[in-house]
């Protein structure tokens, strides 16, 4: 049985997230021969061409990158083979075939942004904010056909905070990520890791995790004040949630509540034009802190008001 640092270990990833991760490897010992990214791609308003922060920091180490538009491609394939790789770990990447992850004769591991088997899914720091969990944490788990459905190899709790918003908690969890998975690199590597088959849960039980897009961000004003709270942290500071300010998005970063009864109705919105901005909701008010409309820069609510003519 090889060692730690004999061990020959595939590093699958392509943002910052997954740069703690390789870092906290490296920094180890671990014998990481390859790393697999996103191609580079055209950016910005001047369309420059971008590598992932996980090739940037690659290339500083001087490790060997490889970037493949199409994982069955047979020259990567083959580029994988002759690597020789005994064990593969993915951290923030997309879906892999199984002729990449069942290719190591000690399998691939992943790190996933939860307590699996709950929020399986590409956005699990988001929507466990948005639904309000007290906590949440990183698990290191077995690949498997499945998304996120591998045998558990290790798992870490992690608190959230009253006011924590999905970036605070990203970066916890980034940095709780990158220990465990030194941690089970070195076990499996000793022998001391039980792989766990992950708990059997209702299909009713088990929150998901999908994807955010366009139609998960808008706020509903319907809900008691805790939720649309919750909502707003979960979505901050990428990608926002947002309601509409008469004909323009208003992105809501930050904000705080009172739950109180009113007969406004939900959605519509009060200010002194100088220190609050505040929605009705179902039970309360929401007090928009941070914000910014649609083609303007992001400023606190006090700098926006000052500009603010009412709609």
């Amino acid at each position: 049985m090889k060692t730690f640092e004999q061990l020959r270990i595939i590093y699958f990833g392509t943002p910052d997230f997954a740069v703690a991760s390789l870092d906290a490897l490296i920094n180890a010992g671990a014998n990481v021969v390859a790393v697999v990214t996103a191609p580079d791609k055209p950016a910005g308003r001047g369309k420059y061409i971008q590598q992932s922060a996980v090739k940037k920091y690659a290339l500083t180490k001087g490790l060997l990158v490889l970037q493949p538009e199409k994982m069955k491609n047979p020259e990567f394939l083959d580029q994988l083979r002759n690597l020789k790789a005994d064990l593969q770990v993915v951290v923030a990447f997309r879906m892999m075939p199984e002729a990449v992850w069942n290719m190591p004769p000690m399998g691939t591991i992943n790190v996933h942004g939860s307590l699996l088997p709950q929020y399986r899914g590409a956005a699990p720091i988001n929507w466990a904010i948005i639904n309000g969990e007290a906590e949440t944490g990183v698990t290191t788990f077995k690949l498997k056909h499945e998304i996120d459905t591998g045998d558990i190899l290790l798992q870490d709790r992690i608190h959230i905070a009253t006011k924590e918003n999905a970036g605070s908690l990203h970066d916890k969890l980034m940095i709780a990520g990158a220990a465990l998975l030194v941690e089970t690199v070195k076990g499996l590597a000793a022998g001391l890791i039980q792989e766990t088959p992950q708990a059997a849960v209702e299909e009713t039980q088990i929150k998901y995790a999908p994807k955010i897009f366009r139609h998960h961000m808008l706020i509903d004003w319907n809900k008691p004040v805790k939720e649309i709270d919750d909502f707003i942290r979960g979505l901050a500071p990428m990608p926002g949630a947002y309601t509409m300010l008469g004909d323009k998005t208003l992105k809501i970063f930050s904000s705080d509540y009172r739950e109180e009864a009113h007969d406004a109705t939900p959605g519509s919105y009060d200010t002194d034009n100088e220190t609050y901005l505040r929605f009705a909701a179902a039970n309360g008010w929401v007090y928009a802190e941070d914000v910014q409309l649609e083609g303007k820069t992001r400023m606190d609510v006090e700098a926006f008001l000052r500009g603010f003519r009412g709609v």
